[in-house]
C-alpha cells in the first residue's frame, strides 16, 4: 500500500504482493519459512528510511534491513520487525577531485559500481559475485577483490551516512559519530543503524589485468596444496591467489584449480608477479596451463555469475584457517575431493602476510580462508547437503580460527568473528546507540558469543 509518509511503498501480511516483497530479492533459491516480517518497506530515498525507523519505534516493532539480498541465510526475514528494503533507493556520484564515490547501499558491486568507476578510470575492490550490494559487504568486512594485498574493503570507508535508532539521519567518520563509523566496519548483521550511503575511496584502475590458471586431477590435492601452503606468502602483493575445487562447465568431475589474477599495469609486471605459481614442481601433471595470459575485470566477473548461478539453493559454510600444511591439508580434504553436487565449489583464499587491521570493528582474519558453496535445485536435499557440509566444516575444527560473517549462518554453527576486545566495544557501543534493541541485530539459534561453539 502507499502510505503518505513514503515515496516508497508499505506492504503488509495480507497484501496480495506480500510474499515478493518479502522474498522476492533474496538470492537464495532456499528461502526461510519460518519466519515473517510485520511490514515490509520498499524504500527509494533516504526519507523514507527516516521514517520507516520513526513507523517502527511508534509500532513497537524492530528494524531489520536489506541492501543486495546475498546473505544466505537471509538476515533480512525477521518475525515481527520492519524490514526495510533499500533494492528501489539508488544513487551514484563520483568527485574527481577526492578521488571518493558516494553510492547507496544497494548499489551492485561489480555490476554497477566497478563499470560506473571504470569511466573515471577508477576501481572499487567491492565483493567478487557481481550482483552483490555493497551494503551488507562492507559491514561484514569486504573481502573484495586482492584483499590479501590491498586489505577489506571496509578500509576504504570514509565516511557513513546512518539512520540511527532514535530516527536521526547523522553522517559517521573518524572525527563525527566515530563510534558509529568504528562499528560499522565490521559489525554486519550485527549493526545498529540503517546506512543509507557509503562514501568510499577508490583507487587506480589496474591497466593490466593478466591471470594463471593451472587445473590438477583430484589426486594430486594433497601434494598441490602442500605446496601452496608453503609458498603464497612469497608471491607479489598485486596477485589475488584462490585454490578451488569445481566441475568446469564442460568437464567430467570435479578438478583442482589454482589461480592468480595479477593487478598490475604492464604485462611484464604482471609475468614477474605470476611467476611463482608457475614454478609449482607439480606443473608438468597438471591437466591444462594458462600462464599470465592477458584478461579482463569483465571476463574474471563472467567467471564469477557462472560459478554463483541466481535462481539455486545454496548452502555455505566458512573458517578461517590456521596450522601448518601438515595439519590443514588433511582438515580440508573433505570439502576440496568429496563435492556431492556438479555445481558445489570449494575455496582456499589467500591473505598472507597478513596486514595490520585498522582499529574497527572487523578484526579477526587468519592466513587463509576456507568456504565451501554447495549449489543444487532439488529443496528434498537439504537435510542431507546439510550433514554433508556439516561434516566437511567438523573435520577442519582442529585447524579453524572463527569465521567470516559474510559466509556464516549463526542459526546453523556459531563461531568466533571479531577479536575479543572489539566484540566486548561493541556490545558497549550498541548498548549506548540501541539500548531498547530496536535493531534486530545476528540472526542465530541462541544467543551470539563470539565463540567457536566446540570451545565454549
Amino acid at each position: 500500500m502507499h502510505d503518505n509518509r513514503f515515496s516508497g511503498t508499505l506492504h503488509f501480511p495480507g497484501d496480495e504482493d506480500f510474499e515478493e516483497a518479502c522474498f522476492g530479492r533474496i538470492f537464495n533459491a532456499r528461502r526461510p519459512s519460518d519466519r515473517s516480517p510485520a511490514a515490509v518497506l520498499k524504500a527509494v530515498c533516504e526519507q523514507d528510511v527516516v521514517e520507516g525507523v520513526r513507523l517502527a519505534i511508534e509500532r513497537g516493532w524492530q528494524v531489520a534491513v536489506r541492501s543486495g539480498g546475498h546473505s544466505w541465510a537471509a538476515w533480512s526475514v525477521r518475525d515481527e520487525a520492519l524490514l526495510i528494503d533499500l533494492g528501489g533507493f539508488h544513487e551514484l556520484s563520483y568527485d574527481e577531485t577526492t578521488g571518493i564515490v558516494t553510492a547507496t547501499t544497494s548499489v551492485k558491486g561489480g555490476d554497477e559500481l566497478n563499470p560506473y568507476l571504470g569511466t573515471f578510470g577508477r576501481f572499487f575492490n567491492g565483493g567478487h559475485c557481481p550482483s552483490v550490494g555493497i551494503g551488507g559487504f562492507l559491514l561484514q568486512g569486504g573481502q573484495g577483490w586482492n584483499a590479501r594485498g590491498w586489505g577489506w574493503a571496509a578500509e576504504n570507508i570514509v565516511a557513513l551516512d546512518i539512520v540511527t535508532a532514535e530516527g536521526e539521519l547523522v553522517r559517521a567518520d573518524e572525527t563525527h559519530h566515530s563510534d558509529l563509523f568504528w562499528a560499522a566496519r565490521g559489525a554486519g548483521p550485527g549493526f545498529f543503524g540503517v546506512v543509507t550511503r557509503f562514501h568510499l575511496r577508490t583507487r587506480p584502475l589496474p591497466k593490466h589485468l593478466a591471470h594463471t590458471v593451472h587445473a590438477y586431477p583430484l589426486g594430486l590435492f594433497d601434494e598441490v596444496m602442500s605446496w601452496l601452503h608453503g609458498m603464497h606468502h612469497t608471491v607479489s602483493e598485486l596477485v589475488e591467489i584462490v585454490a578451488l575445487t569445481q566441475t568446469p562447465p564442460d568437464g567430467d568431475g570435479p578438478v583442482l584449480l589454482v589461480t592468480g589474477v595479477s593487478m598490475t599495469d604492464t604485462p611484464e609486471q604482471a609475468a614477474e608477479a605470476l611467476a611463482p605459481l608457475h614454478a609449482n614442481p607439480y606443473a608438468d601433471r597438471a591437466l591444462f596451463r594458462i600462464e599470465a595470459q592477458p584478461t579482463t575485470l569483465a571476463e574474471q566477473l563472467q567467471g564469477q555469475r557462472t560459478a554463483n548461478p541466481e535462481g539455486h539453493r545454496y548452502l555455505v559454510d566458512n573458517a578461517w584457517l590456521t596450522g601448518t600444511a601438515g595439519e590443514v591439508v588433511p582438515a580440508i580434504r573433505k570439502a576440496f575431493t568429496e563435492q556431492p553436487t556438479r555445481q558445489t565449489f570449494t575455496i582456499w583464499f589467500s591473505m598472507a602476510p597478513l596486514r595490520q587491521l585498522p582499529d574497527m570493528a572487523f578484526s579477526l582474519q587468519s592466513e587463509i580462508y576456507c568456504a565451501t558453496y554447495v549449489i543444487h535445485d532439488e529443496p528434498e536435499r537439504d537435510a542431507e547437503l546439510r550433514g554433508w557440509l556439516d561434516e566437511a566444516m567438523a573435520a577442519m575444527e582442529p585447524v579453524t580460527a572463527g569465521q567470516y560473517l559474510g559466509d556464516s549462518d549463526f542459526t546453523v554453527r556459531q563461531l568466533k568473528f571479531m577479536g575479543d576486545e572489539q566484540w566486548e566495544r561493541l556490545q558497549e557501543i550498541r548498548a549506548v546507540r540501541d539500548p531498547k534493541d530496536l535493531f534486530a541485530g545476528y540472526l542465530s539459534a541462541g544467543s551470539v558469543t563470539n565463540t567457536n561453539h566446540w570451545e565454549q
